[in-house]
């Protein structure tokens, strides 16, 4: 089984899953987007600030947070990335007349 707790720093990109097991302010597990992580910020044995976007269920960003989590309560996620549909374009004949 892999391990899916990040033993080294967050970075750019990674998409990871925040619940209870990282801070108890995750009731309603969110996913975030990872900018980076904020390693001048002094911080508890364990502990770490993260800069990201929290994302919405199609995966798309919705907010940019900065979070201070429990590092062994981070879960790194493989989020599926769905292509979203390109706006349709109507065509609009040109009247004359």
């Amino acid at each position: 089984m892999p391990d899916d707790k990040p033993n080294k720093p967050l970075k750019a990109g990674d998409v990871i899953l925040l619940t209870t097991a990282a801070s108890v302010q995750f009731l309603r597990p969110i996913f975030v987007r990872v900018i980076r992580e904020l390693p001048e910020r002094h911080t508890y044995d364990g502990w770490v600030w993260i800069e990201g976007y929290e994302l919405n269920a199609a995966g798309d960003a919705v907010a940019r947070r900065e979070l201070y989590v429990m590092r062994a309560g981070v879960r790194l996620q493989a989020l599926p990335v769905k292509p979203t549909r390109p706006a349709r374009r109507r065509r609009n004949p040109v009247r004359v007349g």
